[in-house]
């Protein structure tokens, strides 16, 4: 039997609304997103009592996520999102051209600034720049995208990894990633900027701002990058925070 030739060519809401969805994988799926949603793992209990469900019936959809590579047990009994999630959220990312949206944006905040600007994310215990717009001047800061930077030195790498999740801070640790001390990340988050040290980019400074999503998780971090010499963090940073609250709004954030 050829099941692809019984399926519709249109399988979005109109094709589909007269199909009842399967409730089990439903909740499967919600309680997917609760541990998602928590900044730390969580005991069987606490994700019974957060789903309104038994005990019995919350581990059954948990062996189901574990199964799947959705979700991993720690050595305290507790659950959290494995890297897949990571996996999926990057590629749901990429389908939604999320640099091609935020293109215009980032050529706006070079207009305003008179810099090159960059949009980074995590790349494992690094940084990696998906998107970037240079400014038209003689002299500029040489980063690419694809360069990879590190969490500890780099102005990205600060801001993503003081906005992250605790679940991601831990992960980040078991990856033995460099980060920069609790101290400088306090800092970050009280500020809601981090300017770099200097040291990835020998010759340039950097000034970074977060970028939400829906649930007020930091995807992205937006940064305007300048020569030593020419760099004015002050006169930067009301046009870097107009462009990040537009990519708020973009992301749902």
């Amino acid at each position: 039997m050829d099941l692809k030739a019984d399926m519709p060519e249109n399988v979005g809401p109109a094709a589909t609304s007269g199909v009842k969805p399967i409730a089990s994988a439903l909740k499967t799926l919600a309680l997917l997103q609760t541990i998602g949603r928590a900044e730390r793992p969580m005991r069987l209990t606490e994700l019974a009592k957060a789903c309104g469900e038994s005990r019995a019936t919350t581990y059954q959809k948990l062996v189901t996520l574990v199964q799947g590579g959705w979700v991993e047990p720690t050595e305290d009994t507790r659950y959290r999102l494995t890297f897949l999630s990571v996996l999926m959220g990057q590629a749901a990312l990429e389908q939604a051209n999320i640099g091609e949206r935020a293109t215009p944006i980032l050529q706006e905040l070079v207009l305003a600034v008179g810099e090159s600007v960059s949009l980074a994310e995590f790349s494992g215990p690094s940084v990696r720049i998906v998107r970037r717009i240079e400014a038209d001047v003689a002299v500029r800061a040489q980063v690419r995208v694809g360069s990879q930077l590190s969490l500890d030195e780099s102005a990205s790498g600060r801001v993503l990894t003081a906005f992250a999740t605790r679940v991601h801070l831990q992960n980040l640790k078991r990856m033995n990633a460099a980060l920069a001390s609790s101290a400088v990340l306090a800092e970050v988050r009280s500020v809601g900027y981090a300017i770099s040290t200097g040291r990835d980019t020998p010759g340039a400074r950097t000034l970074a701002m977060p970028v939400f999503d829906a649930v007020r998780h930091c995807i992205f971090a937006i940064s305007v990058v300048a020569p030593a010499e020419r760099f004015k963090a002050e006169r930067y940073k009301p046009h870097l925070q107009q462009a990040a609250e537009k990519l708020n709004a973009i992301m749902g954030g």
